[in-house]
């Protein structure tokens, strides 16, 4: 059947992206100041070797490289469940403005609460994912609510959430300015988008998110295929379109922010992931599973380069802005080059 190859398409790259995350994450296992190879990581996490090796691979660069991986992942999934949604790879939750909700969310955790950038044991180890999830889903109930006309248009939402990502990322400026020396530094680190501070404590919640999260949001993707037809052909086709938004958004929303809550705001991997899993398998949407592990892969290759190759061991989210941001460009370059044509 004509349908067949795709299919075995989105299959290999899938468990391709996967792979290469699993790698990436292994190289990051090995690479700090301590003479590890991949071999004695790998040993180590089977239970072989020494005490002192056992120190460093589990107990302080695993929570690091696990964090990687569950953050792109999280992104990585948001992304394509947003720019499916959506039906336009620009609606992503960095540019619809739920990443500055969640990412305000969490500075006030900062700021007002006393919450630190280790996301601390106790009842803050709870509070800031709480508080970037409120963040979040109440930014995006607003933009949703403003960009209803009957429908949602994807480029009215994108314009909408242009303007509350700016607004809200003006309050997030004001509170760190406004905040004690301590809490403002704290944040100021958090919000460039570092794994520095991964912790067992921020890992966990972000684990259960995404093992809660992912299977409700892929047993949406037959509904998401259908709805790139029209809202009137979804509903013809049984569909209740608004419940299916609803839990397509809400599940994005979620993952952005256990992933933001987690590590700080990573700019581009929500935007950058769907469009290389999508163009990798040759489907005409962002297949979710390739996105979910394209992300791992962007978010743990970007770590591991900022702690072996670049100078200074940049943040996270500085590297993946540099290479999201390029990119960006050329996609709306483009778009503008399509409209001009036709």
């Amino acid at each position: 059947m004509p349908g067949r190859p795709p299919r075995r398409r989105v299959v290999f790259v899938t468990v391709g992206c996967l792979l290469a995350a699993l790698a990436v994450g292994v190289v990051g296992l090995a690479a700090g100041s301590s003479s590890l190879t991949a071999g004695d990581a790998v040993r180590t996490l089977l239970g072989g070797g020494s005490p002192g090796e056992h120190l460093i691979v589990v107990g302080l660069r695993l929570p690091r490289v696990l964090g990687a991986l569950l953050v792109g992942t999280a992104l990585g999934l948001a992304g394509a469940l947003t720019q499916t949604f959506a039906r336009n790879p620009l609606a992503t939750p960095d540019i619809i403005g739920v990443t500055s909700g969640a990412s305000l969310g969490a500075v006030m955790a900062i700021v007002l609460a006393g919450g630190t950038y280790q996301v601390a044991a106790g009842t803050l180890s709870l509070g800031m994912p709480a508080a970037a999830a409120v963040g979040a889903l109440l930014t995006a109930l607003v933009v949703y609510g403003l960009a209803w006309r009957g429908g949602i248009d994807s480029f009215r939402i994108i314009l909408i959430g242009i303007g509350a990502t700016a607004t809200l990322s003006g309050v997030t400026s004001y509170l760190v300015a406004r905040a004690q020396i301590t809490e403002a530094a704290n944040a100021a680190q958090w919000l460039v988008g570092s794994l520095s501070g991964m912790s067992w404590s921020s890992v966990r919640p972000l684990l259960v998110v995404v093992l809660l999260v992912t299977p409700v949001a892929l047993a949406q993707s037959r509904d998401l295929e259908v709805s790139q037809l029209g809202d009137d052909v979804t509903s013809g086709l049984g569909v209740a379109v608004q419940r299916h938004r609803l839990l397509v958004l809400g599940c994005a929303v979620l993952l952005t922010a256990a992933a933001v809550s987690a590590s700080g705001p990573v700019e581009f991997v929500a935007f950058l992931a769907p469009q290389v899993a999508q163009r990798l398998a040759a489907t005409a949407r962002p297949p979710l599973l390739a996105s979910a592990f394209v992300g791992a892969l962007v978010v743990a290759g970007a770590d591991a380069a900022s702690r072996t190759v670049l100078p200074g061991q940049l943040p996270v989210g500085i590297v993946t802005a540099v290479v999201g941001a390029p990119y960006l460009i050329w996609l709306l370059t483009r778009l503008k080059e399509r409209e001009t044509v036709s």
